[in-house]
């Protein structure tokens, strides 16, 4: 039996931006942090006696059950109160030319994984009457070219989620959705080169068809991207949902979320170009 007398929350994707800012946030409130990543360096988990590391490969089935069992020999019957599931993957490229394994991965980190890791853990969830954080995208309710794959993912787990909140109402345990605007982390240069990787790796029939149009557009997505809001906003929203007495099903944060999610109301025609300006793509028709 634990000993134990915090609050317990397993947050994924703890090694950097969102996840990291959500583990310290949590660890400050006191609460006792199993922080999943997939086993780098985390100075800032291994710093805080509130944190407790955990390897996790969302997509690894045995790393789950581990973490599960350890988890599990923690609380005791105290249960678990909180899963935040962060860990994603943001996987560009066009959609005609897009390798399907990247495809794949895509869904298989940001849907799969978020599901695996909701039934592991759903048996202390259900003991503590804990509450599940899905770490969804405003791009879940407007697409945004050459980002189908992470657009599309995140559109999967948000009817996931809603999903999943309404089959656990009977047992008190509440499911919400943050969907975060444009954030800078440390995910971004990654993607940046991911970028960089695809461009160089087109045939030149590939890169006839896309590569300037792919650049351009990438280039005025990474700089939007760069100049976003801090994690730590997002930490504070996903630590509301943990910890309001009502919470909302939903919760738009930082910068352009709400405008970007207003956009969404609008008619498609409007909405494409909107996006052709944004990221200053071709008009209709405009290419032989």
């Amino acid at each position: 039996m634990s000993t134990c007398n915090r609050k317990h929350v397993v947050i994924t994707g703890s090694a950097s931006g969102i996840g990291e800012a959500t583990m310290l946030a949590a660890a400050a409130a006191g609460w006792h942090v199993y922080a999943g990543d997939r086993g780098g360096e985390n100075p800032e988990a291994d710093a805080s006696e509130n944190v407790t590391r955990l390897e996790i490969d969302v997509t690894n089935p045995d790393q789950i059950a581990r973490a599960a069992q350890e988890v599990s020999e923690h609380v005791g019957p105290a249960g678990l109160q909180g899963l935040a599931n962060v860990a994603g993957i943001g996987v560009p490229g066009p959609m005609e030319v897009i390798d399907l394994a990247n495809l794949r991965l895509a869904f298989e980190v940001d849907v799969f994984g978020q599901v695996a890791m909701t039934q592991a853990f759903l048996p202390l969830l259900r003991t503590g009457r804990g509450r599940v954080v899905f770490i969804g995208s405003v791009g879940d309710r407007a697409s945004v070219p050459f980002f189908g794959a992470l657009t599309a993912a995140k559109a999967a787990i948000a009817m996931i989620s809603e999903t999943f909140r309404q089959e656990l109402a009977p047992w008190g345990i509440k499911v919400i959705l943050v969907e975060p605007g444009l954030i800078t982390t440390g995910a971004d240069v990654a993607t940046k080169k991911m970028i960089e990787n695809l461009k160089d790796s087109f045939t030149p029939q590939q890169n006839e068809l896309y590569g300037d149009t792919f650049a351009a557009a990438s280039d005025a997505g990474f700089a939007a991207q760069s100049k976003g809001s801090a994690p730590d906003g997002v930490a504070a929203t996903v630590m509301k949902a943990f910890t309001s007495k009502h919470p909302k099903n939903h919760y738009l944060t930082g910068k352009m979320s709400h405008l970007v999610a207003a956009s969404a109301d609008l008619p498609s025609t409007a909405q494409d170009a909107l996006k052709r300006k944004q990221f200053h793509l071709p008009e209709p028709g405009s290419k032989s």
